[in-house]
């Protein structure tokens, strides 16, 4: 005779989402066995199963074919935390972060061979730096190198992919302290297929005793991400001022041109090394850019003054500079060019951009030879860092403009303090030690990437380039 079934055993204590809850009996009833049902669906309703059927038949719902044309919104939320709702309070701050995926300067070096368009063409393998034995003492390392993030878009497609824009948003949200549910969305700027430039809202933010906005700026986390991902990222508080935008200033060498003016003075008497030398380190800022400037412009004593007739042939705009001035016209914004360079090129591109006001540095000529002394007119004042930021906000003041609606965008040392205080200070394709302390960085391949970070989208950008009829 067949052993009879042994009882059935109490189902095992399951984790729950915390440790404890409010009630010690709910903390229990897993203990207990499972209670019988009793009661079926007409008992619940008070309603006979014919009728019920007979009701949900006159419906004639198909849950499985909704109507093409008339698609709404279920209700339904689909979670993996209990609480079913996450709203917020009116005015709870946000913060927008705009991905730029850097598609002039794609990362792949672990391609494979076979499934790659140009195998033949792949780089050969290199030795990391560090990680090969030396004599040299010195040159030893103390220890290993830390491991480079594997490069993903690669993987996963070279843009903004959906799992690129799911790895920022836990990264983001994991930042919290203590740990808080975000609500986000997202926008593709550019284009919903294979976007290059997406806008992503995030509410609330990290508590800011916690991590303050200027250190979420430069978390090792984000930067990571951007190195994995081949992306760079631009964190801004949302507000109607991130929107609109009065007061774009730039500055001129290196970021509305492409050239670095005092250099390409220098090739005219043969001491372009010795200049360019010195202007590399400066906005590096390895020197005092006032007594740099007057070291370089004392290499260029005999050069005849019309030297700036001459260099405007030579002179390039920076790709995308003339539709970006064109749309912040459009827009209603004052322009200004603040130049370490000099007063007779930054008037004749403030001219070619239709640029407001320029302010740059003047140098003395002789009027009997018609050739520059090497040194700078004293009446006016060096354009130097400080002097930037001056007139930035003198420039603000006389427009009635505030700061959180003024934009600054350059590329060397000397441009750092005009960063930091405006609204928005862009550091567009700059020297190392800018890119590691401004505000914001783009290294795009055109100017007008900036009109992005104004939640514009490519279709208005379009619309405020257009030429006038």
């Amino acid at each position: 005779m067949a052993a009879p079934n042994p009882a059935p055993r109490p189902a095992r204590p399951i984790l729950r989402q915390s440790l404890s809850s409010n009630s010690f009996i709910q903390d229990h009833q897993q203990y207990k066995p499972p209670v019988p049902v009793t009661q079926n669906i007409e008992d619940v309703l008070g309603v006979s199963r014919e009728s019920l059927l007979a009701s949900l038949s006159n419906l004639h719902l198909n849950s499985m074919s909704p109507d093409p044309e008339n698609v709404t919104e279920s209700g339904i939320i689909h979670t993996i935390f209990n609480q079913q709702t996450n709203p917020l309070s009116t005015g709870t701050s946000k913060l927008v972060a705009t991905l730029f995926y850097k598609s002039a300067n794609p990362v792949h070096p672990h391609l494979h061979p076979d499934s790659s368009l140009n195998a033949n063409n792949l780089p050969s393998p290199t030795v990391p730096v560090g990680s090969a034995p030396t004599i040299d003492m010195e040159k030893i390392p103390r220890e290993p190198p830390a491991p480079e993030p594997e490069p993903l878009d690669h993987l996963y497609g070279p843009f903004v992919s959906q799992l690129c824009l799911t790895n920022f948003l836990q990264i983001i949200e994991s930042l919290s302290t203590p740990y808080q549910r975000m609500n986000t969305s997202h926008r593709c700027l550019d284009k919903d297929d294979q976007p290059r430039v997406v806008e992503v809202t995030l509410s609330p933010p990290p508590n800011p005793e916690y991590l303050s906005f200027g250190d979420l700026r430069k978390h090792e986390s984000i930067w990571r991400f951007e190195r994995e991902w081949n992306v760079e990222v631009v964190l801004q508080k949302e507000s109607v001022f991130r929107r609109h935008k009065r007061l774009v200033v730039f500055d001129m060498d290196s970021t509305l041109i492409q050239n670095e003016v005092i250099d390409e003075i220098a090739k005219f008497i043969g001491v372009e090394k010795e200049v360019s030398d010195i202007t590399e380190r400066a906005m590096n800022g390895e020197l005092d850019f006032s007594a740099s400037l007057r070291e370089r412009v004392g290499l260029l004593k005999g050069v005849p003054a019309d030297v700036f007739e001459k260099l405007k042939s030579v002179i390039t705009i920076s790709p995308g500079a003339r539709e970006l001035c064109r749309a912040l016209k459009k827009l209603g914004c004052k322009l200004a060019v603040l130049s370490g360079g000099f007063q007779p090129l930054a008037e004749w591109l403030a001219e070619q951009l239709g640029i407001d006001y320029a302010f740059a540095n003047h140098l003395e000529v002789d009027a009997a030879s018609q050739t520059l002394t090497g040194k700078l007119v004293p009446t006016y004042p060096i354009i130097d860092a400080s002097k930037k930021r001056e007139l930035l906000k003198s420039l603000a003041a006389d427009n009635g403009i505030p700061i959180s609606q003024v934009v600054s965008v350059g590329d060397g040392a000397n441009d750092l303090l005009m960063l930091h205080a405006a609204g928005l200070g862009v550091a567009w394709r700059a020297k190392t030690k800018v890119q590691l302390e401004a505000p914001t960085r783009l290294n795009g391949e055109s100017m007008d990437d900036i009109l992005y970070l104004f939640g514009l989208t490519r279709e208005d950008i379009k619309e405020l380039i257009a030429e006038d009829a």
